[in-house]
């Protein structure tokens, strides 16, 4: 080690121009040496001929013979290295996979701690030791230790990548500057990578704002599953007492269904009971009657029998039972009366829960502000209608119509794409509506159109749309009830509430004017 750090105390032995141990070290008639390829490419890149060292011209470029002396005191250096690097490489860490080994060690490759980015290699602690006390190698920029240090050259040039270009958004080196960039805005790396830092910390910034963002919105859909399960626990919990409510009822229902049938059957076995009761009383008075008519015609006392022949001859009064007769209780009407019953009590629930319905799908009432649109075909009739300028591509909504003191209308929902052109009603052509004709009553569009049985006419009527779910209902605000769904539907354009109400008299202003009623803003 100390022979090889004596080798190594003199410059004389490093090249001025790439700062490594000579390679095929030539000597110029100045006296100074130079690697014969460094040289070479200095001079292939410059008009005039001068030492790098000296200065001194040339007016010819000088014929270049290698320096035998110091080649051969360079491979003695590279051999006393290797050989120190052969004897300590038993007494250190062997490099491990995904560890980054020396370039220097022979047999075992020791583990590297720095990388030259002049010389191309990496080193152990050993082989990095010039780098560490000679005065030349010190100048080398060292890194923590990296593999593809070829990557880091340049493939044209063989000279360290240690330039920017602007112009062509690439790393170069410096004799690149002189060729293919020569015109080029050119800045060191290190100005490049500060501004690349700077943009670095805005990039940060923007991704620490995203992660904000999307923790925000973890939360608020950790949030709404919760409000979500409070909510199925809350229907959960009503829907039971709406079945037990209504099990309850059924049960009574069929309580006092077989009390009815058992409290008939009891008055007729009641009954039956009187009549036999009194037909073994006359039974047994007949055939005691019976035995003493028997024995009297018997009897040899002639005053005897003639004594008691008037009052043994007359039968003992009884009863007519010619037109008795006991009946099997009708049941027929029972059981219907029991489900009659029954069905109010369902009714009644029933309006209950749509009530509670309506009641929370009124909690996504919009504000729609109405405007006049073109001219519809509705059963071969020209009908004026209005569209809401607002239209909806997601999410809840729902809206009222005032439609009392209307003998026709058609209100809903459609796709502003089907509203230019002359159509039939059906959710086929973008349309889902209910509809009041004069003549007919109350449909739903379809393909066929559906008829509905309303018992009285709603004169206000409640539309709900799901977007996401593809539902639209249609309530009787005033009594509570639903009128009728679709169900199923698959939205992909913008809908809009829509009303017509079917007149072709030129009143257009006036029901513009008082038929539409706007509710509260509340989006969701």
């Amino acid at each position: 080690m100390a022979a090889a750090s004596c080798l190594l105390s003199e410059d004389q032995f490093l090249c001025s121009i790439c700062l490594m141990v000579f390679t095929d070290p030539v000597t110029l008639p100045c006296g100074h040496n130079f690697c014969n390829k460094c040289i070479t490419d200095h001079w292939d890149i410059n008009v005039q001929c001068q030492c790098p060292m000296c200065k001194r011209l040339y007016t010819t470029r000088p014929e270049l013979w290698v320096n035998t002396f110091i080649s051969e005191m360079a491979a003695q250096f590279r051999q006393s290295v290797q050989q120190e690097a052969s004897c300590s490489s038993s007494e250190h860490q062997a490099a491990k996979p995904g560890e980054v080994p020396c370039d220097v060690c022979t047999g075992t490759k020791l583990k590297a701690l720095k990388s030259c980015l002049v010389c191309l290699a990496s080193y152990c602690e050993t082989h990095l030791e010039p780098h560490l006390t000679m005065a030349g190698l010190k100048r080398h920029q060292l890194i923590d230790p990296v593999e593809d240090l070829e990557g880091r050259v340049c493939t044209k040039h063989d000279k360290l990548l240690e330039l920017f270009c602007k112009s062509d958004q690439m790393c170069v080196c410096m004799l690149c500057t002189y060729s293919d960039h020569k015109t080029h805005d050119v800045v060191p790396l290190t100005e490049e990578c500060e501004g690349k830092k700077a943009e670095l910390k805005e990039t940060e910034a923007e991704i620490q704002q995203m992660i904000q963002k999307r923790r925000l919105k973890l939360q608020e859909i950790k949030r709404s599953v919760e409000l979500s399960k409070l909510n199925a626990d809350r229907e959960i919990v009503e829907g039971v007492q709406v079945f037990t409510a209504l099990k309850a009822s059924v049960e009574r229902s069929q309580a006092e269904f077989i009390k009815t049938i058992k409290e008939k059957q009891r008055a007729t076995e009641i009954q039956a009971e009187g009549f036999i009761k009194e037909l073994e009383e006359e039974i047994s008075e007949l055939m005691k009657r019976s035995t003493e008519v028997e024995q009297l015609s018997l009897s040899k006392d002639h005053l005897h029998l003639i004594q008691s022949f008037s009052s043994l001859n007359t039968a003992p009064t009884t009863k007519d039972w010619t037109e008795i007769s006991i009946r099997s209780p009708l049941y027929q009407g029972t059981v219907r009366r029991a489900l009659i019953q029954l069905e109010e009590t369902l009714s009644k629930q029933i309006k209950k829960v749509f009530e509670a319905e309506l009641k929370k799908i009124q909690q996504y009432v919009v504000d729609v502000t109405f405007e006049p649109y073109c001219k519809l075909n509705q059963s071969n009739d020209n009908c004026r209608c209005v569209l809401s300028k607002q239209g909806f591509t997601s999410g809840r909504f729902y809206f009222e119509y005032q439609v009392s003191r209307r003998s026709r209308w058609t209100l809903g929902v459609t796709t502003e794409s089907n509203m230019m052109r002359r159509i039939t009603l059906s959710p086929s052509n973008g349309f889902w509506t209910l509809s009041l004709k004069r003549v007919g009553g109350f449909f739903a569009s379809g393909d066929p159109s559906v008829c509905l049985s309303l018992k009285s006419q709603p004169e206000k009527v409640g539309v709900f749309v799901d977007y996401k779910e593809g539902l639209i209902f249609f309530y009787d605000v005033d009594t509570g009830t639903h009128i009728y769904s679709f169900t199923g539907c698959s939205f992909t354009d913008k809908l809009y509430p829509f009303f017509s109400p079917c007149v072709n008299d030129g009143s257009f202003g006036f029901w513009l004017g008082i038929s539409i009623r706007e509710p509260r803003l509340i989006l969701h």
